[in-house]
């Protein structure tokens, strides 16, 4: 049985927070209620304090609160801080480091882990100073829940309403039934989907990856406790709440956002599938259909992977444990084994892409984990389930090597 702090916030999903709480206690878990001054507006305090049956904190200035110095006394009791719902407002405080209520200063205070569900307008979702302030957040660790889409207390449709409380509750679950992992504080890299190669400003060539395969990676990473940082090329997914996202398009840009974060990661996981051949020279103005045909020369690409490979082999032990996938249609172990050996990695996702239920665009998966002490065959299933038998397999490599998070 763990303490929560359920900190409620001043927007109209202020009542799902209601069936939050009673959630969280049919999990067997004691929820401490954390209202602002603007969720009061929405919800009484009255309701929380019979359904916890624990005084409901309203102020930081309430009589005997201060006895104990309490927001420092609860954090060092709770096992989670749950915000739910979790406006704008509030997000900004918390990346600010501002203080200036109970919430937030309980925020600063403890050191458990911090779950937050953020609920307001679409336009409001989409500003930049509040993406700013989440990126901000999840570097920091913080988890979220991701908001739903539909009817919004606005009128408006789109993303942003507090989701469904039965789906906040299994987050706060998933989060602290986790098992103590081996990438809790580590970064992680996550590269994923594909990458487009301009012919000219309309055309370009590029590869199937859905990028479904690494989203489930960086998203696993992040629920095992890892700071991740997702590279993603160009996919219609919605990226992991709880992932750092760099948007990339080519090769060169992959290579250049991957590189520029190597020194400063301890995992890299390249899931993404990166062309190996680029057009040579992309033409300013669209090509004119005149001729029966064109001929366009392609030329290699950098090699991520391998660079990255010759780096860490100059460092020793001291670089990242080194993660990479070998999509293939046949003579699939053969090539991975190669592939590993020349690439001076620690594992290989060896994958055939030739059948439609796995590989490419598919739901589902079967791979096997290619390294220097054996081989082990990952049978289908969603690419879910294979993301956490792969960080599995990182986590082995991980201890085997007393991977210490990088800049510790």
């Amino acid at each position: 049985m763990s303490l929560i702090a359920l900190g409620v916030c001043g927007g109209i999903g202020a009542y799902k927070a209601v069936e939050v709480c009673r959630g969280l206690q049919r999990r067997g878990h004691e929820v401490v209620a954390v209202m602002t001054r603007s969720a009061r507006r929405f919800v009484g305090p009255l309701t929380f304090e019979a359904i916890t049956r624990r005084p409901v904190v309203t102020s930081q200035w309430q009589p005997g609160l201060n006895a104990s110095v309490e927001h420092v006394s609860l954090a060092d009791r709770i096992d989670l801080l749950l915000v739910a719902p979790c406006t704008a407002n509030v997000i900004g405080k918390l990346a600010s480091g501002i203080a200036d209520d109970f919430l937030t200063s309980l925020y600063l205070a403890t050191r458990a882990p911090v779950l937050l569900a953020p609920a307001m307008n679409t336009n409001m979702l989409a500003h930049p100073a509040v993406e700013q302030n989440l990126r901000r957040l999840r570097e920091r660790g913080v988890r979220f829940v991701e908001p739903g889409d539909g009817y919004l207390a606005c009128g408006w449709i789109g993303k942003g309403r507090l989701a469904e409380p039965e789906v906040v509750v299994e987050a706060a679950a998933s989060l602290l039934d986790a098992p103590e992992s081996a990438l809790r504080g580590l970064r992680v890299l996550v590269t994923a989907g594909p990458t487009y190669e301009d012919i000219d400003p309309v055309r370009f060539v590029g590869n199937r990856s859905s990028g479904r395969m690494g989203f489930a990676v960086a998203e696993e990473a992040a629920r095992r406790g890892a700071r991740v940082t997702l590279v993603a090329g160009p996919t219609a997914l919605e990226p992991p709440p709880s992932a750092a996202v760099v948007r990339v398009r080519s090769a060169a840009e992959m290579h250049d956002a991957v590189l520029r974060r190597a020194g400063e990661v301890d995992v890299v996981v390249m899931a993404a599938a990166v062309a190996d051949y680029a057009p040579e020279g992309v033409s300013t103005g669209k090509l004119a259909k005149t001729e029966p045909s064109i001929t366009v020369r392609l030329t290699r690409t950098r090699d991520v992977l391998a660079e990255l490979g010759t780096m860490r082999a100059g460092l020793g032990s001291a670089g990242p444990v080194l993660v990479g996938f070998a999509a293939e249609t046949d003579d699939v172990l053969r090539r991975a084994r190669e592939k590993r050996a020349a690439k001076q990695v620690d594992l290989i996702v060896a994958n055939d892409v030739s059948q439609a239920d796995r590989g490419f665009e598919a739901e589902t998966n079967e791979v096997t984990l290619v390294a220097a002490d054996g081989e082990e065959p990952v049978p289908l299933r969603s690419k879910g389930r294979v993301a956490a038998a792969i960080l599995d397999r990182v986590e082995r490599l991980v201890r085997a090597r007393s991977v210490a998070p990088a800049g510790r």
